[in-house]
């Protein structure tokens, strides 16, 4: 389990990026606060925050013709076991302006990159030019 460092979404291959997809379903759902060593630094911040980077996945997901369910572009929907929770308009509002800003979680700095580009390249994928400095922000 892993969430990819943000500026690699769009870049990522399709298995990698719907694989994403289902981890923010899993994490928005019954996963939240479940300890995983690669994602535990998430439950320090409000799952708002989550919502907000899997609306970069999806976004990313829809600009490559897949399908979305609705429902998850909700930021009150945690799956169907859980449904909807009461989520005030403020923080909805707080979602939108997290996800146009960028840089959701500070611990996907360059180093985390570098992390996860490595990841990458021990599954034998290998996204020609880039590195941390081909996606300075």
């Amino acid at each position: 389990m892993r969430l990819w460092h943000e500026e690699l979404i769009k870049h990522l291959p399709r298995q990698q990026l719907l694989g994403q997809h289902r981890e923010c379903c899993a994490l928005r759902g019954k996963g939240w606060k479940k300890p995983h060593s690669t994602v535990n630094y998430i439950f320090n911040y409000s799952i708002m925050r989550l919502v907000a980077y899997h609306l970069v996945v999806m976004n990313e997901m829809k600009n490559r013709g897949y399908q979305v369910a609705e429902e998850w572009l909700d930021p009150s929907y945690c799956g169907k076991i859980l449904g909807y929770i009461n989520v005030s308009n403020e923080n909805k509002v707080k979602v939108y302006e997290l996800y146009k800003k960028g840089h959701i979680y500070k611990e996907h700095d360059d180093q985390y990159l570098e992390e996860c580009l490595e990841n990458l390249r021990g599954k034998n994928i290998n996204i020609r030019g880039l590195t941390p400095d081909t996606l300075k922000r």
